[in-house]
């Protein structure tokens, strides 16, 4: 074998090893690739789509599958509930129904709300256990200067105490809100086929300060490999008021 010849062949063996690997490499990483995401959008009037203006004041927007159903329900008075907040938030009530054989997850933390009118912003769903730890600290942090304040001005103790109790009380409501009513991340199979809570969502940011007489709202929930969206205004319509039953006695 001419010496030319015989020094060309290890680096043709590499060369084709090389290419090898490379496309056993490309096969692997086209296997490993996540499963395309769909998108289904909530549209009034289409199959599996509902909509409903209810006694208790509230719009509730259905989207229903084979597997699984997504009821977004939205207070008709959210948007002057979310002015007259301590705290800019704004929450949604979504139930998830599961019918199917296997399971689903339940993921509120990837759960997302785009606010149309304010430069398309979203807001991701917020912690419901960071905003209770928040509103203790706030509170704690509400008290020591209600002390220091009434140590400075003895006179005014009742009326600094009084206030301080107002405020304690409502932090107090709203920890137990957010404990007990905030939609939780679990697994539904036939065991569990429903999760329902609040979803809450800051109304604060560098797109968003304050709110519209009517606003526009995206909301997407990602389930399995879908995002369900629900597009919707509040009110729907200008003007729009739901008048509520009153409880029965």
């Amino acid at each position: 074998m001419p010496a030319a010849l015989a020094s060309r062949s290890p680096v043709k063996s590499l060369l084709l090893a090389m290419l090898l690997a490379s496309a056993a490499w490309s096969i692997v990483q086209a296997s490993e690739k996540p499963a395309a995401i769909s998108t289904s959008r909530w549209e009034e009037g289409q199959p599996g789509c509902t909509f409903s203006r209810d006694d208790d004041g509230k719009y509730r927007y259905g989207f229903w599958s084979a597997d699984y159903g997504v009821v977004l329900a939205v207070d008709s008075q959210e948007l002057e509930k979310a002015r007259r907040r301590a705290q800019p938030i704004f929450a949604l009530q979504l139930t998830v129904h599961y019918r199917g054989k296997d399971s689903l997850d339940v993921t509120p933390g990837t759960i997302a709300l785009e606010f149309v009118k304010h430069y398309h912003d979203v807001q991701s769903a917020l912690d419901p256990d960071r905003l209770a730890t928040n509103q203790q600290n706030d509170a704690d942090a509400l008290a020591e200067g209600t002390r220091r304040e009434v140590r400075k001005h003895p006179t005014k103790q009742a009326e600094q105490e009084e206030a301080l109790a107002a405020r304690q009380k409502d932090a107090a409501e709203m920890i137990e809100f957010l404990k007990t009513r905030s939609l939780r991340a679990m697994k539904l199979d036939s065991a569990h086929p429903e999760a329902s809570g609040w979803v809450l969502f800051s109304t604060k940011s560098k797109w968003i300060d304050g709110m519209h007489k009517q606003e526009e709202f995206v909301l997407r929930v990602p389930l399995r490999d879908r995002v369900v969206e629900f597009p919707f205004s509040l009110p729907p319509s200008e003007g729009d008021l739901i008048l509520r039953s009153r409880p029965e006695k």
